[in-house]
């Protein structure tokens, strides 16, 4: 009887060689040296590099809020209880259905004065009593109202992610771990979630990439990130291609990096699940 063939990944086939990376790692050294040898090429990247950190800063915050709220929404969505899954149902849909543009300038200009006369109305009884003055909404910040704007519009896709990972995992595993009587908390922290990040990993990873590239929209409100500073810069100096060129050349790098190596993850992930 013959035995099917297995499968094997594209990566795997001795043809398919990564010259793409080859290439794409000579023009960022040719780049680089570029950059490093021209005055103007020199000057521009000082200039915008200075955004990086803010860039870094929203992306980072705003993913591991968006995650953590991603995975409450996510367990609402697979509670016994019917109000808990209809409401986070409701939140996921709704939020997905929104451009992150658009989201971006609801949370900044009416979430944030919405959240501002909250904390000042529960702050009232210290106000009174002279502890704190008086909560208005310049005192969030635009960084603040972008991350939480990118981690409202991210959660929703994130709480997806762990839903689909979380029912990949076997129900029979699942129904052990509660015969062995372990509480709802234990089977989810040392049987379904070790399993389930496996599946979670990849698309959470892509998400992670995504919103380095979606930090860019928080110049719109002014914060002063990668893709301001050079909108900044060229627009007084008139040098648009030199900047943006390299604008993009940085975003590339912080983006490919980081999707080199959530594929190293992955590939990890993978030979330890075959042993």
């Amino acid at each position: 009887m013959l035995k099917p063939e297995k499968h094997k990944s594209p990566d795997k086939k001795s043809g398919d060689f990564p010259y793409w990376l080859v290439a794409l790692g000579a023009i960022a050294v040719a780049l680089a040296y570029v950059i490093a040898t021209n005055q103007l090429y020199s000057q521009i990247a000082n200039a915008v590099s200075k955004g990086i950190y803010i860039t870094v800063f929203v992306t980072l915050v705003g993913f591991f809020l968006a995650t953590m709220l991603g995975l409450i929404f996510a367990l609402m969505g697979l509670s016994k209880s019917l109000v808990l899954r209809q409401i986070a149902r409701f939140y996921v849909e709704v939020i997905r259905g929104i451009p992150m543009l658009v989201l971006l300038f609801y949370i900044a200009f009416v979430g944030a004065p919405a959240l501002a006369w909250l904390i000042d109305t529960i702050t009232r009884p210290l106000q009174e009593a002279g502890v704190m003055g008086e909560f208005r909404t310049r005192d969030i910040s635009l960084m603040w109202r972008a991350i939480l704007a990118l981690m409202i519009g991210y959660s929703a896709f994130i709480a997806e992610v762990f839903r689909a990972g979380i029912l990949s995992v076997d129900e029979g595993q699942v129904e052990a771990a509660e015969a062995l009587g372990l509480s709802p908390w234990q089977r989810f922290r040392l049987v379904v979630f070790p399993q389930a990040i496996r599946t979670i990993l990849p698309p959470l990873g892509n998400d992670f990439v995504a919103m380095v590239k979606d930090s860019s929209l928080v110049s719109v409100l002014g914060v002063a990130d990668l893709t301001q500073m050079g909108k900044i810069y060229a627009s007084g100096s008139f040098r648009f291609f030199e900047t943006y060129s390299i604008v993009a050349y940085i975003y590339l790098v912080l983006t490919i990096g980081l999707s080199l190596g959530l594929r190293q993850i992955e590939k990890k992930l993978r030979k330890a699940q075959e042993r």
